[in-house]
């Protein structure tokens, strides 16, 4: 997706550790204009009449997640990291470890929200190493329920992460993958 590749380069910033920051447009200030411009490009990859349910990790994916399941006329769950009082029954839940937070974190679904009858789309801001996705495909399939895809805003290519999930047979439409970030630059991957 030209648009969002011309605001990575344009407003994006690397930093140490290949981290890469996009905050001012996606995952703090949100850019709302552009998440509909990207719930449009991922309407074209996956076939929106076969979900029944946007699933994504707090809390970063929730915006993005919230504009595609509006625009989509869809409900959205997200997966929590913290079990609160609130929630009530049984759980899918899933380990993994946060690049991000560098630590383990266990993603959260009440049984409530998700059925073995759902068809899932996953939808996510940014994929480094792939964990989240991989949790969230595991509360999928711990469910009983169909997923659908993964769509992923932005990919770190040079990780593998959503190359490993493609492997193992994820449907899995990323809109820029990153393939090297360092001082020189930002170079994304051809498709």
């Amino acid at each position: 997706m030209q648009q969002l590749k011309e605001r990575i380069l344009k407003e994006g910033k690397v930093l140490p550790g290949n981290i890469i920051k996009v905050d001012g447009f996606l995952n703090h200030r949100i850019d709302t204009k552009l998440m509909q411009d990207i719930a449009d490009e991922f309407a074209h990859h996956f076939d929106l009449r076969q979900v029944s349910l946007i699933l994504t990790a707090e809390a970063s994916g929730i915006a993005l997640a919230t504009i595609c399941a509006h625009r989509w006329g869809l409900p959205m769950v997200f997966a929590k990291k913290a079990k609160s009082d609130n929630i009530e029954g049984g759980l899918y839940q899933s380990d993994i470890f946060s690049y991000t937070y560098k630590k383990k974190v266990t993603l959260l679904v009440s049984n409530e929200w998700m059925k073995p009858t759902d068809h899932v789309l996953i939808i996510d801001d940014f994929m480094a190493n792939g964990e989240a996705v991989r949790g969230l495909c595991d509360i999928v399939k711990n469910a009983g329920a169909t997923l659908v895809g993964v769509g992923c805003a932005v990919e770190k290519g040079f990780q593998g992460g959503g190359d490993r999930l493609r492997a193992a047979g994820i449907n899995l439409k990323s809109l820029a993958i990153i393939e090297r970030a360092d001082e020189n630059g930002i170079i994304f991957r051809e498709e």
